[in-house]
């Protein structure tokens, strides 16, 4: 009886073990939700979405968002693969979904390995045009 409990204790522990670090695991692999102040959010992209805006907005893009994210903005830039953070893929309708108030403030302020560019591109209106850039992504 003795080892027939001792075999139950030794398969519990193990099962509460691997449990244990696939949670663990999951719960430090999961991307944490990037929370947008409200006033992001609701904030009105104030540069037009035209051609001039978008090749505006490409040639920032490719200057400074480029090597991460990809030419397309799939999130397979040249420098992605050296990332512990996904690049994300701004074709996909859940990228797009965002409001234009979101993503400038992703762009501005940044988060973990995506470096804001507050000081690489001081010029809000620049921002906009990368915005108006990443949209054109999703079509």
């Amino acid at each position: 009886m003795n080892s027939t409990i001792t075999r139950a204790s030794k398969w519990f522990v193990a099962v509460i073990i691997c449990g244990t670090t696939i949670a663990l695991y999951s719960f430090v692999s999961m991307p944490e939700d990037w929370n947008v102040p409200a006033e992001y959010q609701n904030m009105a992209n104030p540069v037009a979405y035209d051609g001039e805006s978008i090749d505006i907005g490409k040639t920032i893009y490719d200057k400074h968002c480029k090597s991460c994210h990809g030419k397309y903005g799939e999130g397979d830039g040249s420098k992605a693969a050296e990332l512990d953070t996904d690049c994300g893929d701004f074709t996909l309708e859940e990228f797009q979904s965002q409001s234009d108030g979101s993503l400038f403030y992703k762009v501005l302020i940044g988060r973990d390995e995506m470096p804001g560019f507050e000081k690489k591109i001081p010029e809000q209106e620049d921002i906009w045009h990368v915005v108006n850039y990443m949209r054109e992504l999703g079509e």
